[in-house]
């Protein structure tokens, strides 16, 4: 089993909380963690025990997209990728650094 550290941990976390339409499975998969590990440190994060339970996030109505809502998203998605990309960069550092 391996172990992460507690940045990581916080970072997926929050890149998980960023993403609005992201699912457990799917963060999960991009940073090569177990889907319950990150739900694990999700829970941990509010205060729960790992196995209570919890209404899904509700989606936000989308009636109508305006000229700069539009745009937003692009730029959201950006940053997103930014910060996946920068979680990324700092585990495969500590695991390179776990095998020497």
């Amino acid at each position: 089993m391996k172990h992460c550290p507690a940045e990581f941990k916080l970072d997926a976390v929050a890149l998980y909380r960023s993403r609005p339409g992201a699912t457990i499975k799917s963060v999960a998969a991009g940073l090569g963690v177990n889907t319950e590990t990150l739900r694990n440190w999700i829970r941990a994060s509010d205060g729960r025990s790992p196995g209570s339970h919890v209404t899904s996030r509700a989606a936000g109505p989308a009636a109508s997209v305006s000229l700069e809502a539009e745009n937003a998203a692009p730029r959201k998605q950006n940053a997103e990728l930014r910060q996946e990309r920068e979680i990324l960069r700092r585990a495969a550092k500590y695991f390179a650094g776990e095998t020497n």
